[in-house]
């Protein structure tokens, strides 16, 4: 896994928000690959993307990205911004992820929100999601011999 997240910390921002919203995508987000909309950019009020659950665009989860670096947490102003800015777009659904870890104010203010279904990814588990999901990651099989006892029967 720590593989995984020096690999997102050797790449640029836009990357990192990108690679976000594939890795949801990967899991099951957005009705298909034309609904994620990359939206992070300087001025991006908050939010770097949105998945559209369906087809018209009518039920939307945004999404906010943080690349830091292991040691630098994520703090609870960080997600009252990110409420915020839900709040500003009339969105009910939002996805923080980040590289790094959510302080316990953090975890307590994505918990504590009403009205809204929030949802916090730290560093550990989005390089999870990527490896069970194939996302810049690849699994291979290595072929092992058996012998096939269907082949050596009599008959």
């Amino acid at each position: 896994m720590r593989d995984v997240l020096q690999h997102i910390a050797a790449r640029d921002p836009e990357f990192f928000e990108r690679l976000v919203l594939q890795t949801l995508r990967a899991i099951g987000y957005g009705a298909d690959e034309g609904s994620l909309e990359h939206s992070g950019s300087p001025g991006d009020d908050g939010i770097d993307g949105v998945i559209s659950l369906d087809r018209l665009g009518l039920d939307q989860v945004y999404v906010q990205a943080k690349r830091y670096a292991p040691d630098r947490k994520i703090h609870k102003e960080a997600i009252h911004g990110f409420i915020g800015a839900l709040h500003l777009q009339g969105a009910n659904k939002g996805v923080f992820i980040t590289t790094s870890s959510f302080s316990l104010g953090a975890k307590r203010a994505g918990e504590e929100v009403r009205g809204l279904s929030l949802r916090l990814i730290d560093g550990d588990m989005l390089a999870r999601l990527m490896i069970d999901h194939q996302v810049g990651v690849r699994h291979e099989a290595i072929p092992i011999p058996r012998l096939d006892l269907d082949f050596w029967e009599e008959g």
